[in-house]
């Protein structure tokens, strides 16, 4: 695995001390050691790891982790190549076809080539109980979130937020940087999705739309079939 980027050194650095960040990380030495949670240990902070703050150009926020074996490798939404893809990353490649009028690979799920072009696939919750969905929902982890948020907005970069879902929607309390762009919809699971709101959403467009306009590099988002 790559080396931390300077500033998320800092990061971690900086809060290490706090009373929440030294309960969330007994916590996980607990939970990991007594029983089966997901992702591995070394892949918690991979969303960290592959996209440097330094160049961070949008954020998606997750909520917790898949809870099935082999499926969750530290980063929202990516399950590794050969492992079917789940129904919310079906949708997403959905709207992706949508707004460029292209076929996505929609057999591979592994996002990793997002991460490295500084889209960071974050969850709310990084860690998860096999089998037991939102069973690492605790207070330490909101706040640490909320740590990550505050310090994402602090940089000058211009950067594009996509919050997607009523639990991501309240993140925006937490971003007051005017160089950021913020879109809402609702989650791409199908049971949100099918109701309305996320297909035609033109969110990948209107990313990439944002990122030329500040002369940055835009995402390229799909694999071509």
């Amino acid at each position: 695995m790559s080396e931390l980027s300077p500033k998320w050194v800092h990061f971690f650095h900086s809060i290490k001390g706090e009373e929440h960040c030294v309960s969330l990380n007994n916590f996980l030495d607990r939970e990991y050691k007594e029983h089966v949670c997901y992702p591995p240990r070394h892949l918690l902070f991979n969303a960290f790891y592959l996209t440097p703050l330094e160049k961070v150009k949008v954020v998606i926020i997750g909520q917790d982790p898949y809870h099935e074996p082999g499926q969750a490798m530290g980063l929202s939404f990516s399950v590794p190549q050969g492992v079917r893809v789940p129904p919310s990353l079906i949708n997403i490649y959905k709207e992706i076809e949508n707004e460029y009028h292209i076929l996505c690979d929609k057999t591979n799920g592994d996002l990793t080539y997002l991460s490295k072009q500084g889209v960071m696939l974050l969850n709310a919750i990084l860690s998860v109980r096999s089998h037991q969905p939102m069973s690492h929902n605790i207070p330490e982890y909101q706040e640490f979130l909320h740590d990550v948020f505050k310090y994402i907005d602090e940089q000058p970069q211009p950067i594009v937020f996509l919050l997607w879902g009523g639990p991501a929607k309240k993140l925006k309390k937490y971003l007051t940087n005017p160089n950021h762009l913020i879109l809402e919809s609702v989650h791409p699971s199908p049971l949100a999705a099918n109701k309305g709101g996320w297909f035609g959403n033109n969110h990948f467009r209107l990313t990439n739309e944002y990122l030329i306009k500040h002369n940055l590099e835009p995402i390229d988002w799909y694999r071509k079939q």
